[in-house]
This record gives structure tokens, C-alpha cells and sequence, in this order.
């Protein structure tokens, strides 16, 4: 997996955290179920480029 990969990744999970937390904080349900789709998603394209690494070698 390339680093920029890595870290626009863990960029997106983050982020999804954070939407996450202020949904929580704010009662916002939508902001919320939005922060835990882009975590998914983040881990999602990590399997898939942990697979990919895994192919190379």
C-alpha cells in the first residue's frame, strides 16, 4: 500500500470520528450514521489495499 494511500485513509477514518463525536454531541443522527459510513468506508479500502500488498509479495 503506498503511504499517500495510507494516510488519505486514515485521514477519512479520522474525520468520519469526528463527525461521529459532534452528532453524538449535538444529537444529530445523520451527522452520526455519516461518521460511522466514512469510517467503514476508510477500513473498507484498507482491507482492500492490505490484500492488494499482500498479492504483490
Amino acid at each position: 500500500m503506498a503511504f499517500d494511500d495510507k494516510v488519505d485513509n486514515k485521514s477519512e477514518e479520522l474525520g468520519g470520528k469526528v463527525k461521529e463525536g459532534v452528532g453524538k454531541a449535538t444529537d444529530d443522527e445523520s451527522l452520526e450514521a455519516e461518521g460511522k459510513t466514512d469510517q467503514s468506508k476508510s477500513k473498507l479500502k484498507q482491507g482492500v489495499e492490505n490484500v492488494k500488498d499482500a498479492f504483490k509479495s
